[in-house]
């Protein structure tokens, strides 16, 4: 994994990130348009040069504005951050977070079961990923 994975999201670049994913390239005004807390426009352009640095975005000059692009996919993202989580809070044991779901009755005996369903469908072939 190389460095620039290796750095998480903050809240704040993940809301940039999650419009750039749902609105794919966009420049620094439409950035600003698609996020729900109100931004000035400097601040959502500090923070596209920041996930550019950390490797999160590419971008691309088009006219006299550049255009941001995500490198890493939502999914992928995702994985990660949740990879940190039961590494940093489970000791890298995901059985652990899933007790730790269950005792807080995050989790319940009826979706326990919905999910391993699901898991089967997956396991066969049959079910998204």
């Amino acid at each position: 994994m190389g460095e620039q994975e290796k750095e998480g999201l903050t809240k704040l670049e993940l809301q940039i990130m999650q419009v750039i994913w749902r609105r794919g390239a966009s420049n620094v005004g439409e950035v600003q348009e698609g996020l729900e807390q109100r931004l000035a426009y400097t601040t959502v352009q500090t923070m596209l040069n920041i996930l550019h640095r950390k490797g999160k975005l590419r971008r691309e000059l088009n006219g006299r504005a550049y255009e941001y692009s995500a490198t890493v996919t939502e999914a992928k993202a995702l994985s990660h951050a949740l990879r940190d989580v039961v590494d940093r809070m489970f000791g890298g044991s995901s059985e652990e977070l899933v007790m730790s779901l269950i005792k807080s009755r995050q989790l319940d005996a009826k979706t326990i079961a919905r999910l391993s369903r699901k898991l089967e469908e997956i396991e066969k072939g049959g079910g998204e990923r």
